[in-house]
């Protein structure tokens, strides 16, 4: 067995699993924190820090979907990221949005300082996958894949989405981009979120030609970014625990309020975002649920926008008539005798199953994915061993509202944490950059002692 040696040090140290943008956000605000701060050990399998599912890609037309200057690491410094730009010669204003392979590598960047010099010590990057997460009473211990063994104080799980990278075939996965051999190919692309904006603005910018069909229960696509102005509300005109129809009746009539004084509905729901928490904390099991239901799609397409440059390029592709959207569950697709795709879906209303012909065929379901099923080595593990649990609506692992783990006896771990995507349960709105740096910053705070909660 290989055990990578402990640092001579009595500083705190966390292993954090997971070297995506939760985990490195949480080991730069560990790292950049009070002189007093904590060591990092970065348990990441993939080569580079920063670029998990999100910002991996390569391709110049997958833009972020939201604005530089709202796109910081840091919360105290708003123009971090903006200024970085300027430094590495891009050339970008702060209501831009930038293509997610320059912000992979902003996200790498924030480490720089602690990979060389005399700070190297605090940060150690173990390109591994980590099987296995133990809590003693003394820390905890982290099993990597190939049998080395890394201890530390604490851990944090930044494990990301539970998302199958590779779909039952015929089916191409939401992270394939690899176009139709043929340009004149039918396209049936299952989900109309973000993921199928990626698809459409690759395939027209390789000259795909053919039809471009999307699939979804409710064919909401996702709205377009304009200028807001967000609503300062305060707690005491937030309807917490109301239910889920009042809460979203009060919203609706913000927005319409907004735009009778010449603003737009995005100020509204701008301005309800610093709120989502503790809406989300106000509700039962019961209201949660039907949130998720009836009422999240619609939340999800006015509050996760597209760049205008995409919203572009998808409105010309569906005026010509290249690009089409249709209502409907998809059941399956499967290849018949004939060579081609037979998608099968059921339309709103209908019994029946109506099957598509189409030559390529792309899931793009989304991130609300089965989070046992789909879970990574040491995810997988510890649901197995009961020492955690998945929360009541399975949306990821169980946690405190302070990020700690509860196991299958509902004890809560005083050593291990998970953050980001990986625990949307206690949280839900976790999974963009804004929202996972307000976490981290105020877990980091906490694991260093200068902080008494999230």
């Amino acid at each position: 067995m290989n055990v990578h040696p402990e640092r001579q040090t009595t500083q705190h140290h966390c292993i954090i699993i997971g070297g995506g943008a939760s985990g490195v956000l949480m080991a730069a605000h560990l790292l950049s924190g009070p002189a007093n701060g904590v060591n990092v050990t970065i348990v990441e399998q993939g080569r580079m820090l920063g670029c998990g599912i999100a910002y991996g890609t390569t391709h110049p037309d997958h833009l972020l979907n939201t604005r530089v200057s709202q796109m910081s690491a840091f919360p105290d410094q708003p123009d971090h990221f903006e200024r970085w730009l300027a430094e590495n010669r891009k050339q970008a204003s702060e209501n831009c949005f930038v293509d997610r392979a320059t912000y992979g590598r902003y996200l790498s960047s924030l480490l720089e300082p602690w990979q060389s010099g005399p700070e190297a010590e605090r940060l150690r990057c173990v390109q591994n996958e980590c099987v296995r997460l133990s809590e003693t009473a003394s820390g905890v211990t982290a099993h990597l894949a190939d049998g080395a063994v890394v201890s530390g104080d604490s851990a944090v799980l930044a494990t990301g989405h539970a998302v199958p990278l590779t779909p039952e075939p015929p089916m191409h996965g939401a992270w394939d981009f690899s176009p139709p051999s043929d340009p004149d190919a039918t396209v049936v692309i299952i989900g109309t979120g973000l993921s199928m904006v990626d698809h459409v603005v690759t395939l027209l910018a390789s000259g795909h030609r053919g039809e471009i069909l999307c699939i979804s229960r409710r064919g909401l696509l996702p709205q377009t970014h304009a200028a807001s102005k967000p609503i300062p509300f305060s707690e005491d005109q937030i309807p917490f625990g109301a239910p889920v129809s009042s809460l979203l009746n009060w919203l609706k009539k913000q927005a319409k309020s907004a735009e009778a004084g010449g603003g737009t509905w995005r100020d509204a729901v701008d301005g309800i975002r610093p709120h989502i928490a503790a809406i989300w904390r106000s509700w039962d099991h019961d209201a949660r649920a039907r949130f998720l239901r009836h009422a999240a799609s619609w939340w999800e397409v006015h509050r996760h926008r597209m760049p205008p440059e995409s919203a572009a390029r998808i409105e010309g592709a569906r005026n010509n008539g290249q690009l089409s959207v249709t209502r409907g569950r998809f059941e399956r697709a499967v290849v018949p005798s004939g060579g081609r795709v037979g998608v099968d879906i059921i339309p709103p209303g209908r019994q029946e199953i109506k099957t598509l012909v189409a030559d390529h065929v792309i899931d793009c379901r989304g991130i609300r994915r089965d989070p046992e099923i789909h879970a990574v080595p040491v995810i997988h593990d510890l649901l197995a061993r009961g020492a955690a649990r998945l929360d009541p609506l399975r949306l990821g692992l169980d946690t405190t509202d302070d990020a700690k783990l509860i196991d299958a006896d509902s004890h809560v771990s005083s050593r291990i944490r998970a953050i980001g995507p990986a625990a949307r349960g206690a949280l839900w709105e976790i999974t963009a950059i804004p929202d996972i740096r307000e976490q981290t910053f105020h877990l980091s705070r906490v694991l260093a002692g200068v902080g008494s909660g999230l």
